[in-house]
């Protein structure tokens, strides 16, 4: 599509995909949602991006990003069928975290059927240079259909700049006030004599005093945080105690998919997709508490865990497809000073033997502060199991480390045993099923 053509948009559920060619050099790119009444959100809840990944009505979800194999890819959903009467568009929007768009080759959006994965519209962004936000297209009501129109509307004021430019009210650290003037240790002149004591004279009656001044109304929602910590190999922790990030419940999503497959025969392909479309991955957790408790977390045996008790994490359930909301732990870090140390790792439970050709991208998502997340690269050894990221309390802090660690494990030992080995928990092992 040419800038500013606009095409029905037949199908009631659709994936939103912005694509852009990664690799050195080329900043984070990040995709997000706006939902329109009147040309402005109704309030803060209409912005959908990675810090706030879902409206309440369900019909925006932010479904995660993958970077593999030099492509970039972040994905939004959108339930037509859900979107609230009052609301006229939904402005699909791109971010770039380190550079501007001028930098990311192979920019695009692409609109697609959500049941037969048919591209419905696409557009091609060309002419990008100084901006680090883009609108790129919208989804947009006329006469009772849907339709999608090509946008690319650049802002070089970023993710705040074209926020706030639709009524988002946000909430970013502010620079530090400067240090105060040290104070003078000049001598001071000497000191003239006390004046004598004036006479005093009866005060006047004081007035009333004013009547306090009504409240303001409360806002139905917290001003918006834009910041987020991306985990790379170069920089792979991060002080959640820093981030403000250590109490209530913080979330740790696992979601993936298959990258594509270009090569072998015909025949040789169908066989791998047949065998990926059973691909089931389980999130787990061991943990080590501090009054020497360990234990292990995952759908295997039934062990969920629970939130409210000992060991205060919880596995959601067990997602076999990966491609949406994927699969969720949560911790309980008001219970903080109980941990020790937690462990997030993941095995294959059946349809693959190893990583390879696999895309995952982990978010830890704490009640309050910034959001944490990070991909897990490519894997390059016939491994079954990986190591995810590790939480540690220090005792004065909780950190989190990105470990993307892949293992392989040895003949007839298990993926959970071989994480055991690796980091030294000291468990007893038993087979399991689920």
């Amino acid at each position: 599509m040419l800038k500013g053509a606009n095409t029905p948009v037949p199908a009631q559920q659709v994936r939103v995909e912005l694509g852009w060619r990664a690799g050195p050099g080329v900043p984070d790119v990040d995709a997000s949602a706006l939902l329109l009444a009147s040309g402005k959100v109704r309030s803060d809840a209409d912005f959908i991006f990675y810090n706030q990944p879902s409206h309440s009505s369900g019909a925006v979800r932010h479904e995660g990003k993958t970077t593999a194999g030099g492509e970039g890819l972040d994905r939004v959903a959108v339930d037509l069928r859900r979107v609230e009467p009052e609301i006229e568009r939904v402005v699909l929007a791109a971010s770039a975290d380190g550079g501007s768009f001028g930098q990311v080759p192979g920019l695009c959006i692409r609109v697609l059927d959500s049941a037969s994965g048919a591209e419905l519209a696409r557009y091609d962004s060309q002419d990008a240079t100084v901006e680090t936000a883009f609108v790129l297209g919208e989804l947009y009501r006329r006469q009772g259909a849907w339709k999608f129109r090509a946008v690319g509307q650049g802002y070089s004021s970023g993710l705040e700049g074209l926020a706030t430019d639709f009524g988002i009210t946000v909430d970013e650290p502010q620079a530090p006030a400067p240090p105060a003037p040290a104070p003078s240790f000049a001598p001071a002149p000497p000191s003239a004599p006390a004046p004598s004591p004036a006479p005093v004279v009866p005060a006047a009656p004081a007035a009333p005093p004013a009547p306090p001044a009504p409240p303001a109304p409360a806002t139905s929602t917290a001003p918006v945080r834009l910041t987020k910590v991306t985990l790379t190999k170069d920089a792979p922790s991060v002080s959640l105690t820093k981030q403000g990030g250590t109490s209530g419940a913080m979330r740790v999503n696992l979601s993936w998919q298959m990258r594509k497959q270009f090569r072998g025969w015909t025949a040789k392909l169908r066989r791998t997709v047949a065998t990926y479309s059973d691909l089931d991955l389980d999130l787990c957790a061991l943990y080590e508490l501090t009054d020497g408790r360990k234990g292990v977390v995952q759908a295997l045996g039934n062990a969920f865990g629970a939130l409210h008790r000992p060991p205060y994490i919880h596995l959601d359930g067990d997602d076999r497809t990966g491609g949406s909301a994927g699969e969720n732990l949560t911790v309980n870090l008001d219970h903080k000073d109980k941990l020790r140390r937690v462990l997030i790792f993941v095995t294959i439970y059946e349809g693959a033997r190893s990583f390879a050709d696999l895309d995952a991208h982990v978010t830890l998502q704490p009640q309050h502060g910034a959001p944490v997340d990070f991909s897990l690269g490519e894997c390059t050894v016939p491994s079954p199991v990986c190591a995810l990221a590790l939480i540690t309390n220090t005792g004065s802090d909780l950190v989190v480390q990105r470990e993307a660690r892949f293992l392989i494990p040895e003949r007839g030992v298990s993926p959970q045993r071989t994480v055991d080995y690796a980091y030294g928990w000291g468990m007893n092992w038993t087979p399991g099923r689920k």
